[in-house]
């Protein structure tokens, strides 16, 4: 299986470390892009699998929303026109981010076209079933993506419970769970803590030997 490449279109600071730190977690190629020209640029390699776009950035009635709806609502292959490599995946798919406050003008053209999209803040659970969704349709992957169980978030002082809680499922439930950015980024902040305590105490058993 080649490996998984997601590009994102979003040029909010806060949401690009978020999403790149949780599906770099996964072990996929991520590529983050601040405006729709260098997407579609992307987009035309043929290397992608998925693309995550931030609709705020599209103009709804512009070609770059037109190109990522065909791509959506498409065959999931490449523009004809893509530069391809035999070894790189060929099959896109589009998830929609959608800001608060683009809801009501959004959310009715998304549905009426059968787009996906997910909505920000973040659901955890509900933004990575999509992505795992999108990722199968894209013959990416050829299973759900591994459960969230193993891992814990939140700010300090209020640490969520460990969402292994139910071991058998794939994500957190939506109840016990609701991730903003803000705690996505905390948690990557205590991620990057953790591994810098890791290498510190190599270091020392290193030096020990």
């Amino acid at each position: 299986m080649a490996e998984v490449g997601i590009l994102i279109l979003d040029d909010d600071a806060v949401s690009q470390r978020a999403l790149k730190h949780v599906l770099d977690s996964e072990g996929w190629r991520v590529r983050i892009v601040p405006l729709a020209s260098y997407a579609l640029a992307e987009i035309a390699t043929g290397v992608w699998n998925l693309v995550i776009v931030n609709i705020a950035l599209t103009d709804l009635r512009g070609p770059v929303f037109q190109t990522l709806k065909d791509l959506a609502q498409g065959d999931a292959d490449a523009p004809d026109d893509a530069v391809v490599e035999e070894s790189k995946p060929k099959r896109i798919r589009v998830l929609f981010l959608v800001p608060m406050l683009a809801r009501k003008d959004v959310i009715p053209v998304l549905e009426r076209e059968g787009l996906p999209y997910s909505l920000k803040p973040y659901s955890l659970h509900d933004f990575l079933e999509k992505v795992s969704e999108l990722l199968l349709e894209a013959h990416a992957i050829t299973e759900p993506i591994r459960s969230m169980g193993d891992r814990s978030f939140g700010r300090r002082g209020d640490r969520r419970s460990r969402l292994g809680a139910r071991r058998g499922a794939m994500f957190a439930s939506r109840e016990e769970y609701q991730m903003s950015e803000e705690e996505m980024i905390e948690y990557e902040r205590q991620e990057e803590e953790d591994r810098k305590k890791r290498e510190k105490e190599q270091r020392d058993l290193k030096n020990l030997g």
